[in-house]
């Protein structure tokens, strides 16, 4: 009888048999299974080529422009003022009436009735009355006075005259001469002395007085300076007017000129002479024009942000307008583009391809599907295409508008553009 702690022994026909391929593949799968997924999961994390559109560094013409809204303004304008004070009748034109120089009556004005007196200025003028009779009287009685003593003066003068011989001296002769000429003198200042004070007693009499006003032969009428359209009335309805008083604004609206408001440091590479492009005015081609003057002056002036600017007017005109743009009135709004550089041929690439490292200008190129990072001379530019001088050649091609994404090295690959429609 065998032990229990004695292990049983292997029989002869129950031997150990060889592995087949069927158990060993049986066991191998596991494993490759796992290699599968973690492959597949490789393959998903890998980077993916980021999707970029590219632009061709070219030569190409460049013109530099400073973009500025304006508007449009009539050059020669007209403020058409009272030249009396008076009561000015009512105008009866409106804005866009057209008027011609010289003809044209835009108002009339007449005098104005005197003013009514209060109690207390009625009293003063009273009494101004009565103090200017007071001296009509007394220059009356200078003047009777005067006659009197020039009467005197003459009969002692035929006394004198009559006596013959050596009765009389010379020199009383020429005393009563004398004393005959100067009371005839007195009584003459005398006269003048009452002519003055019966004209102060009508003054005072006129300003107690209110009398009635004759408009017959008595009006002032008031014409346009020029031929051209009512562009403001001013004044409208019948009023007492002062003298020097704005009535109503003249002009000619086909005499017109654009003003823009450039800031003072783009206004410094301004020439008078450059070209200008005046847009969004209306019209579906832009009008071309001149810069004619560079006010010396700027002003100060807020933005919509409350930025504090030094601004400087630029006055431009236009040429050969078209008919469409007759249609353009005074003080219309429009986009005012003044080239100020300009070459036939530069190397160029799209704005949008810069951007800014530190103190240094860089792009992406395009090389064999990857990014590569470019150090480049940035010169001009127009906002579109920014002139290269130095860093790139032209054939090159760069990434416009890079995503955050790109980096030196990053796999690329180009954005299918969308076919344009026929």
């Amino acid at each position: 009888m065998s032990s229990p702690d004695k292990p049983a022994e292997t029989p002869p026909w129950d031997e150990k048999r060889p592995a087949s391929a069927k158990g060993t593949l049986r066991r191998l799968l596991p494993w490759l299974l796992g290699a599968l997924v973690i492959a597949a999961v490789a393959w998903g994390l890998r980077p993916q080529p980021v999707e970029v559109e590219t632009g061709a560094v070219a030569r190409a013409p460049l013109t530099v422009h400073v973009s500025e809204e304006g508007k449009t303004r009539i050059r020669n304008r007209y403020v058409v003022a009272a030249p009396v004070s008076g009561r000015m009748h009512r105008v009866p034109f409106k804005p866009g009436d057209e008027v011609k120089a010289g003809e044209t009556v835009i108002t009339t004005i007449e005098p104005v009735a005197a003013p009514l007196l209060d109690p207390r200025a009625k009293l003063l003028a009273q009494a101004v009355v009565a103090g200017r009779e007071a001296e009509l009287n007394r220059a009356a009685e200078a003047v009777n006075a005067a006659k009197s003593a020039l009467e005197l003066a003459e009969a002692d003068r035929d006394r004198v005259r009559a006596i013959r011989g050596g009765g009389v001296s010379k020199a009383d002769r020429d005393r009563t001469e004398m004393n005959a000429s100067m009371r005839a003198a007195d009584l003459r200042g005398a006269e003048f002395a009452l002519k003055v004070a019966d004209h102060q007693l009508e003054q005072a009499r006129a300003a107690l007085e209110r009398p009635a006003v004759s408009t017959e032969g008595n009006l002032i009428e008031v014409t346009s300076p020029v031929s051209g359209r009512i562009l403001n009335v001013m004044q409208e309805s019948e009023t007492v007017i002062a003298a020097g008083m704005p009535i109503a604004e003249v002009g000619d609206p086909a005499d017109l000129e654009i003003e823009a408001e450039i800031l003072s440091r783009d206004a410094v590479t301004i020439r008078p002479g450059d070209a200008v492009s005046i847009e969004q005015w209306g019209g579906p081609v832009p009008l071309a024009a001149r810069v004619r003057r560079i006010e010396p002056a700027a002003f100060t002036k807020f933005s919509a942000l409350g930025v504090e600017e030094q601004r400087v007017y630029v006055l431009c005109d236009l040429i050969d307008p078209p008919e469409d743009a007759q249609t353009l009135g005074d003080r219309y709004r429009v986009e005012v583009r003044v080239a100020v550089w300009h070459q036939d041929e530069v190397l160029v690439i799209p704005a949008g391809a810069l951007f800014r490292e530190g103190n240094v200008w860089k792009t992406f190129r395009y090389d064999d599907g990857e990014a590569r990072s470019v150090t480049v001379d940035a010169g001009h530019s127009d906002g579109h295409h920014t002139e290269i001088l130095a860093g790139l050649e032209e054939g090159d091609e760069v990434l416009v508008h890079p995503p955050d994404t790109v980096r030196d090295g990053t796999r690329l690959t180009r954005r299918a553009m969308p076919e344009k429609s026929q």
